[in-house]
């Protein structure tokens, strides 16, 4: 594989999601890269995201709501969708690190990675609904 050519716009995208979260979809991106780079295109911020997500320097959350989500953080870990506000929340959980074993003791495949994702209501939207 050629080697990757060292870009500042990409390592600034990549540093932003290590700062947030939040889990940004690419528009949220885009606008705070906006700021740095003015005459960056949604495009550049699309493309390097994807290829970050590609080589495994962030992960890409695909459909979360209907919108693509982005993670700088790349260990394994849970994700919780609230219902009402949309926001993607990390979760941790040591009990759900046996997944991973449990699903391969009937499978002949080789399984190298999961995602589980758990939906329902925030405490902040719960919160608001019990005032």
């Amino acid at each position: 594989m050629a080697t990757l050519k060292y870009s500042r716009q990409r390592e600034s995208i990549k540093e932003f999601l290590m700062t947030r979260k939040d889990h940004p979809t690419a528009d949220v991106v885009y606008e705070n890269m906006k700021r740095i780079y003015p005459n960056i295109s949604l495009g550049t911020v699309y493309r390097n995201l994807s290829l970050l997500a590609d080589i495994g320097e962030i992960r890409k959350l695909p459909s979360f709501g209907g919108v693509d989500h982005f993670d700088g953080r790349i260990e394994q870990h849970s994700h919780f969708m609230c219902n009402k506000c949309c926001k993607v929340i990390d979760m941790e959980s040591e009990n759900l690190d046996h997944l991973l074993e449990d699903a391969g003791k009937d499978f002949n495949g080789e399984i190298s990675d999961y995602s589980v994702r758990f939906f329902g209501i925030c405490e902040d939207c719960l919160k608001t609904e019990n005032n």
